[in-house]
């Protein structure tokens, strides 16, 4: 670890998922090796190519009191549910609001709302447009319905960089802390897209799986006949604090976390740059940013989202800078992709891989991909060695940008 800087751990972890609407049911089901995507109901089904998805396992409406869903976008839904209970899982009963801040992004941010307030615009006019209609579509929404919750006043911050923009937001925390900014930031992304205009969009990209015949076996990452992702909505949110604020009440922590690391491609808008150049550097960055090694990194919770293009391209920049010996796995073969939310809920799985010393499953590879140069967790978890050691998430977007975050043990 960099001795010069500030130490931040993670004191609470939150989640709602196509696995379970909390923690502890995600990651039960996602060690047990469940997929969480299942056929879609809704009436518009008909009208697009791809008739599945990983929908939440709960419902927010469930949990949230009807007048608060209300005005809330389903992608603030998903974010209120799972911070608030990384917020419990932390249990800080006192923070002073001007060392408190908030960092939660979503990719997309409000789209059901923006289309379904058209359509009543459209049909009904301007006057029957909910008075929060702006508050659900802004992407800073989640964040600052946060931040109004919980008091925080060192700053609320809304990243966006697609399907890195929950571990973005995550590595901004992280640097909140380390600059003496805050003491304690609530971080992590969320996202709901499960609409037929973004399905169909997809599928226009021929991004998405077609699976339709099968779709719990759809999202299947580094195996050979994979044919594109699984869309997924949820959130994942963590606590970050810094040590010495954590050890002085007392807290309870599950890891370190240890650095960020960011790049670019510079290359395409949708397309990964084929050398992995642009992973490779965000790796090789948040080694260094972390005071880590490749030696060190025992897990890594890979990007890999069951696109021809991208599995095999994270492979190789992850044998080349961090080796072969990391247990490499996606959980996204189980949740799907949440897109701005994935790199929340996986840097919550990747914390409790090490709180609990257990790499989870890929699941559905039935023949592993030529050129895949890693330990690939299949069929069961693994355990992960004693001591002390370090996994890394990876989480990479349209557009280019390429995120890891690092955390260590306790």
């Amino acid at each position: 670890m960099n001795t010069d800087q500030v130490r931040v751990v993670v004191t609470g972890l939150g989640a709602t998922t196509p696995l379970g609407g909390n923690v502890a049911s995600s990651w039960s089901a996602l060690l047990a090796g469940q997929s969480g995507v299942r056929n879609l109901t809704e009436d518009w089904v008909d009208s697009v190519p791809v008739k599945f998805a990983a929908a939440a396992a709960v419902d927010p409406t469930e949990v949230l009191p009807r007048p608060e869903a209300r005005r809330l976008d389903r992608a603030e839904q998903f974010a209120l549910v799972a911070a608030r209970e990384a917020w419990a899982h932390a249990a800080i009963d006192k923070v002073d609001p001007e060392r408190l801040g908030v960092v939660v992004g979503s990719g997309i941010g409000g789209i059901t709302t923006v289309l379904a307030a058209y359509d009543t615009f459209k049909e009904r006019g301007w006057q029957r447009l909910s008075p929060f209609t702006v508050p659900m579509l802004m992407p800073n929404g989640a964040a600052g319905w946060i931040g109004i919750e919980i008091g925080a006043r060192a700053g609320v911050h809304a990243t966006v960089s697609a399907c890195a923009t929950g571990a973005e937001s995550i590595g901004y925390g992280i640097e909140m802390i380390r600059s003496g900014r805050a003491d304690v930031v609530v971080a992590g992304g969320t996202e709901a897209a499960i609409h037929p205009l973004n399905i169909g969009s997809f599928a226009a990209m021929r991004a998405m799986s077609t699976r339709n015949d099968a779709p719990h076996l759809a999202s299947r990452p580094w195996d050979k006949s994979r044919d594109g992702f699984v869309l997924g909505e949820g959130a994942g949110i963590v606590v970050l604090e810094s040590e010495e604020h954590a050890l002085a009440r007392g807290a309870k922590i599950y890891a370190v976390a240890a650095g960020v690391g960011y790049s670019a491609d510079a290359h395409h808008i949708a397309q990964p740059e084929p050398l992995g150049a642009g992973v490779m550097l965000a790796m090789r960055r948040v080694l260094e940013n972390s005071g880590l090694t490749g030696a060190d990194i025992k897990h890594i919770n890979a990007h890999a989202t069951s696109t021809p293009a991208g599995d095999v391209v994270e492979t190789v920049a992850i044998s080349e800078v961090i080796g072969n010996h990391p247990l490499v796995t996606s959980t996204k073969s189980m949740t799907g992709h949440l897109l701005g939310g994935a790199g929340g809920i996986e840097s919550v799985f990747t914390i409790l891989a090490l709180h609990e010393r257990i790499a989870p499953a890929t699941i559905n590879i039935d023949e592993l991909d030529e050129g895949v140069e890693v330990d690939i967790v299949r069929d069961k978890p693994r355990a992960l060695p004693d001591g002390q050691i370090a996994a890394i998430n990876n989480s990479f977007g349209f557009g280019g940008h390429d995120v890891a975050v690092a955390f260590t043990s306790i």
